[in-house]
């Protein structure tokens, strides 16, 4: 089975947020995640879904190489948190509400204008 590949619209704003939303998958893509990359293209990124049994959601940016926005998501796909620009050997917040993260380029949150509130659909790219 191949990588499942999405693309991310927020709605509220009506913008193409990310044209190529990788699927961390399970627990071992979502602890490989991004770590070995040198950087992410400018349309890519990465999503991440809580764990049934985790409390609540955190990103960390151990070993990686260049800074990220991280866009936090609740159960309706309604961004309850952001990390702008997120650099290496930092942490995300701690965010109970999240149940899916997006990692995507520094910078995009703001490109896109997305805030507290949007409203993210996801479909098949």
């Amino acid at each position: 089975m191949g990588i499942r590949i999405l693309r991310a619209i927020n709605e509220t704003r009506g913008t193409l947020l990310c044209a190529r939303l990788e699927d961390a998958g399970g627990i071992a893509g979502q602890g490989r995640g991004l770590l070995g990359r040198k950087r992410l293209e400018s349309d890519a990124g990465m999503l991440f879904v809580r764990g049934r049994f985790e409390p609540f959601m955190w990103m960390h940016m151990f070993f990686m190489r260049f800074p990220i926005d991280i866009v936090f998501l609740d159960s309706n796909d309604v961004v309850v948190k952001l990390n702008r620009e997120l650099r290496p050997w930092q942490v995300s917040s701690v965010v109970f509400a999240a149940r899916k993260a997006l990692e995507l380029p520094a910078g995009t949150a703001d490109l896109h204008r997305t805030a507290v509130g949007d409203k993210i659909r996801f479909e098949e790219a």
